[in-house]
């Protein structure tokens, strides 16, 4: 008992602490309803002595999450963090195993939330199905972010969206050279949802607000330096990492730590990282609004003819200007709120962002950049100066007065803050 109590109190600290911060599956002890049906297969599962590993497997979408793969997640994950003979769990990529893990197959972790399926959802009039599939992800990114056992995710490949959420609320999120973590939803008319205003937010500065409007990709290194990873490893030694810590007969995560910690390598962003000029980034992104923000790069730009703020001013060109103010309002309300709060008000967003109400500007973006693929979006509005603010506002409210809130268990699991 006390070995929980210590467990679940490092769980916590770690939450605050941004330096901290052929396919098979082995059946091991899991129950026989924990693995029922063909769809068991896009989410395989490894045994080790005292883990367990999920493998996302859907490599021809890149891992992309649906709402059965989300589902089982949750199923797996309650029975693992029930069973005494557990001591922890992992998530990866399928050449990457160990505790109880979340890894991938192939060469991303996960690309994020099937988009292109809420697609031809969202135009066959399905919208409950698009309701159900963000209920049960939601669902699951607040169970893992208030999990009772250490969760170790191996990053190696590409971790966006919904690939980063499935990560990110877990004890510890090894990256390597080939990760690849992005929030792109601005480009596709969409916001940085699944808890991404919460952990995108607490980043140092005003850096989550850059993610967060312009989509750009942050590498292993960067995401080692600003907190997202906490640990960085060459993925040639991962299989080794993988290998120590099956060997682990402990739920305790300064021992896991350890583990990962004596085969990590020190890495440090190139010269030309954003992280570089984080001084410059939050002299722009700190102000109240997206146009400030616009004006700032501008201003920056003609001083110091400097190519990230021109690479920037382009990317916001590229962008949908609903997106990019409801994205910012969001990320600067996720600074003061918990974890569920966060996804509270993300669910609503996702929904209102679904619903074609306000705007269709995520179906136009997933036609254009994933379904059509002619890159040429036409936003509704098209212009940063006709996005009302009566219709920011209207994307944090419920579809209608009927429409029920995100229910998640806060009275049986403490939120992060």
């Amino acid at each position: 008992m006390m070995q929980r109590f210590k467990a679940v109190s490092l769980l916590r600290r770690n939450h605050h602490n941004p330096c901290f911060l052929n396919q098979y599956r082995t059946l091991g002890s899991l129950p026989d309803s924990a693995l029922t049906d063909d769809l068991d297969n896009q989410v395989l599962v490894e045994s080790k002595a005292w883990s367990r590993t999920a493998i996302l497997n859907r490599p021809p979408v890149l891992n992309a999450l649906n709402t059965a793969m989300a589902a089982r997640l949750q199923k797996l994950y309650t029975c693992w963090e029930n069973d005494p003979d557990i001591g922890f769990v992992a998530m990866k990529n399928y050449f990457n195993v160990v505790a109880s893990f979340l890894k991938g197959s192939g060469r991303a972790f996960c690309a994020g939330g099937d988009i292109v399926t809420l697609y031809h959802l969202i135009n066959a009039g399905k919208i409950e199905d698009c309701k159900e599939f963000c209920r049960t992800l939601y669902a699951f990114i607040y169970f893992l972010g208030t999990y009772l056992k250490p969760h170790v995710a191996l990053l190696n490949g590409i971790t966006m969206g919904g690939g980063a959420a499935v990560s990110i609320p877990g004890t510890f999120r090894v990256a390597t050279e080939k990760t690849v973590f992005a929030t792109p939803e601005t480009l596709i008319g969409f916001h940085p949802d699944a808890g991404a205003s919460f952990y995108l937010s607490h980043l140092p500065g005003h850096l989550g607000e850059y993610l967060a409007l312009t989509g750009e990709k942050l590498n292993g290194a960067e995401m080692i330096a600003c907190g997202l990873a906490t640990h960085y490893a060459h993925s040639a030694r991962i299989p080794v990492i993988e290998e120590q810590l099956g060997k682990l007969v402990t739920d305790d995560p300064s021992v896991i730590e350890s583990s990962l910690e004596n085969f990590s390598d020190l890495v440090y962003p190139d010269k030309t990282s954003v992280l570089n000029r984080i001084e410059m980034l939050d002299t722009c992104f700190s102000h109240d609004t997206v146009e400030e923000i616009i004006n700032a790069l501008e201003i920056e730009a003609s001083k110091t003819n400097d190519p990230w703020c021109t690479s920037t001013l382009n990317r916001f060109k590229e962008t949908s200007p609903l997106s990019l103010k409801v994205s910012l309002k969001s990320i600067r309300e996720g600074r003061f709120q918990t974890l569920d709060q966060c996804l509270i008000r993300e669910y609503r967003m996702s929904l209102q962002g679904m619903s074609n109400e306000i705007s269709r500007d995520f179906c136009e973006g997933v036609r254009a950049r994933m379904v059509e693929k002619d890159f040429s979006p036409k936003w509704d509005p098209p212009s940063l100066e006709q996005v009302s603010e009566d219709m920011v506002e209207r994307y944090f409210s419920p579809l209608n007065e009927f429409e029920p809130d995100l229910e998640l268990p806060t009275k049986l699991r403490e939120a992060f803050t």
